[in-house]
């Protein structure tokens, strides 16, 4: 019994590689963007208004940090040689994500708390 290893054409990981480099880009672009009108935003607001205004922020650097880590594994992915390389990434990535998210909800909790008082 042959095991067969299946393996993506270098090609493909190339063109990947790009794509994601260029989705990275553009949401780095769009993210600076919303950082820059919301900090315009906040230069005039009042206290409930400026813990919005850390939400919205906290939220802003939040997705970043979620795109970040999106991006590096899918690098990481197009670069895996096989199946079992690639499923092992995912679970680690899996496991990364709900732990990230959980903190994150944590500290939004907070800043609600902060905005009811």
């Amino acid at each position: 019994m042959s095991t067969q290893t299946f393996e993506i054409p270098t090609e493909f990981r190339d063109f990947a590689e790009k794509s994601v480099d260029q989705a990275r880009n553009a949401f780095g672009t769009f993210i600076n963007g919303a950082v820059k009108t919301s900090e315009q935003l906040g230069s005039s607001a009042t206290s409930i208004q400026s813990a919005l205004h850390a939400a919205v922020l906290k939220g802003l650097d939040n997705a970043q940090a979620n795109a970040n880590t999106a991006f590096d594994y899918a690098q990481k992915l197009v670069r895996t040689r096989d199946a079992r390389e690639a499923f092992e990434l995912q679970s680690e990535y899996v496991k990364t994500q709900f732990a990230a998210f959980q903190a994150q909800a944590k500290e939004f909790g907070a800043l609600a708390q902060s905005v009811a008082r």
